[in-house]
């Protein structure tokens, strides 16, 4: 059996070494080609037409200038307003007085009735325009303490940059999450002796945790909007339930930064955010932007009414950024501001994924 396995085994045999080297030298001895030009030219594509120049552009084109205040002007609407509004009111005291004349006429139990009545009505009347104009003096307080903090921080006076810190944490101090932050500035108190330095680790320990939760209430109501007008049958509901979601928004944003807003301080939040998207031209956003975003692949994906409602999300996540600029009684300076892309790749995965493609 030995015998038959060495005889199936491969013999040794010779290879010739000559013919490698051959054929090596016949490739170098070959000349090399030339580099040659092409016959069609390489054509680049125009950044107008370019998908993802044009979905980075929509988005950046969402992130406008921080929003500001405006500023109260004397105007003919309003002297308008206010002499009719004094009219009407000279006129329901004439009603409530005749009222209170006839009861009396027909009995007395009736008149004084009548007038216990008013009492409790201008009572309350009283409570609500006081609670009113603590709103409206609390707002003009944060606006306040925010151009005081600027100053400061620009001006570098130690002194003013104190005062204007100690003002924020007494504005603060009622609210749970900023008892970290007034713990850390009580105890590094005296260590910081740079104005701006002080500024900024003010903002790190209070604002912080503010930030964070603005955001929260920023993508909740953005993610309900997107939900409710895209599953909606009538743009009069889409509507009604933006403008609903807006102004709860607004009014948590004004709660959470110090301020408490009532109806006519709202309104007045309402008014200036409004006003800031109209001036920048957040509002005239349509089908292009629509297009943009959530073209090249998602739109096939997805249906109309669907992208209408990612759209309109977003708009509502700008109004948010527009209320905290508003609110915050602090201006931007160690804490990166907000944007839209923040918020896009939660309403919008797919245009996150786009927009990061072209990054």
């Amino acid at each position: 059996m030995s015998d038959d396995f060495n005889d199936r085994r491969r013999r040794p045999a010779a290879f010739s070494v000559g013919a490698e080297e051959a054929a090596e030298r016949e490739m170098e001895q070959t000349p090399r080609r030339a580099p040659g030009s092409f016959s069609e030219k390489v054509v680049m594509t125009p950044d107008a037409e370019d998908p993802f120049i044009g979905t980075t552009a929509a988005i950046e084109s969402l992130n406008l200038p921080e929003a500001k205040p405006q500023r109260p002007r004397l105007s003919f609407g309003k002297i308008a307003a206010g002499a009719f509004g004094i009219l009407i009111s000279l006129a329901v005291g004439l009603w409530i007085d005749r009222l209170v004349r006839d009861l009396f006429s027909r009995a007395d139990w009736l008149g004084y009735g009548a007038v216990a009545v008013v009492a409790i009505g201008v009572v309350a009347f009283l409570i609500v325009v006081a609670r009113e104009v603590f709103g409206m003096m609390q707002l003009t307080a944060v606006q306040t303490l925010k151009a005081d903090l600027a100053a400061a921080a620009a001006a570098g006076k130690t002194q003013a940059a104190r005062a204007a810190t100690a003002r924020l944490v007494h504005l603060l101090a009622g609210n749970p999450r900023t008892a970290k932050g007034r713990a850390r500035l009580t105890e590094t108190e005296g260590d910081i002796i740079d104005a701006p330095h002080l500024i900024e680790l003010t903002e790190r320990e209070l604002l912080a945790p503010l930030d964070r939760e603005a955001r929260r209430i920023i993508l909740g109501a953005a993610k309900r909007v997107s939900i409710v007008t895209a599953v909606s049958p009538r743009a009069l509901v889409d509507l009604g339930y933006v403008i609903y979601e807006s102004a709860r928004m607004i009014r948590a944003m004004a709660e959470l930064y110090g301020g408490r807003p009532g109806t006519l301080g709202l309104l007045r939040l309402m008014r200036d955010v409004i006003a800031h998207l109209a001036v920048t031209g957040s509002i005239a956003v349509g089908d292009s932007l629509i297009q943009q975003i959530l073209g090249h692949g998602l739109a096939s994906k997805l249906s109309a009414r669907l992208g209408e409602g990612v759209i309109n999300g977003l708009m509502t996540a700008r109004i948010g950024i527009a209320a905290m600029d508003l609110c915050r009684p602090m201006p931007f300076r160690a804490l990166k501001r907000p944007s839209i892309g923040d918020f896009l790749g939660d309403l919008a995965p797919g245009a996150a994924r786009s927009e990061g493609a072209a990054g």
